[in-house]
């Protein structure tokens, strides 16, 4: 018997869209990147396979996606007045249990981007220059306010500062990224960097 194709929805509802990175989060979180499977997406979420690849096309997008969603730091929707005043806004976007949780899962992430060309794609794409312009966006602002020298060499390595801070936390201190540590880097060693004055 031939089976009858229902009609396809152009798009899920943001709660059904919501639910569903949750659940690809989650899966990430227990069984890491190459582990994961659209099988186990699409078991986890019953929704079938065909509808996450129509939806997504693949697993690296899907993930990545499903990361950028769950981002709630949004830099973007900061403007303080003050270089300082705006990254400190951006670390207090998130909780501190928020921070540990993502920052572990981007570790896995970026682990796995060394050998998924797709996943790395992705991620640059959607994640990584999207932030890299906003953050040059930040930086401009400070330039134009004269808080920061034009020429100063600092500049480009801003979110390089920011992201080593996070990465570095749990690699040499074995705890995690707090706001509190993460506010005391920043005025200690990136607003120095830049030449802002901290006080």
């Amino acid at each position: 018997m031939a089976e009858v194709a229902s009609p396809r929805r152009s798009r899920l509802t943001p709660e059904r869209e919501a639910e569903l990175y949750e659940a690809v989060l989650d899966l990430l979180r227990e069984v890491g990147y190459d582990a994961l499977t659209m099988d186990a997406v699409a078991a986890r979420t019953r929704s079938s396979k065909a509808t996450l690849y129509r939806q997504w096309g693949g697993k690296a997008e899907l993930v990545v996606k499903a990361i950028r969603h769950d981002k709630r730091a949004r830099t973007e929707e900061i403007d303080t007045g003050t270089l300082r005043g705006d990254l400190h806004a951006l670390v207090a976007q998130e909780d501190d249990c928020t921070v540990e949780r993502n920052s572990a899962l981007l570790r896995g992430v970026a682990m796995a981007i060394h050998h998924n060309p797709d996943l790395r794609h992705a991620l640059r794409e959607q994640l990584v220059e999207p932030e890299m312009a906003e953050f040059r966006r930040m930086l401009q602002r400070a330039v134009d306010r004269g808080e920061i020298r034009p020429d100063c060499p600092a500049l480009e390595f801003l979110l390089h500062m920011m992201v080593g801070g996070l990465a570095t936390r749990t690699l040499l201190d074995e705890q995690p990224p707090t706001q509190t540590f993460l506010t005391s880097y920043i005025d200690a060693v990136v607003l120095p960097a830049l030449g802002v004055p901290t006080t």
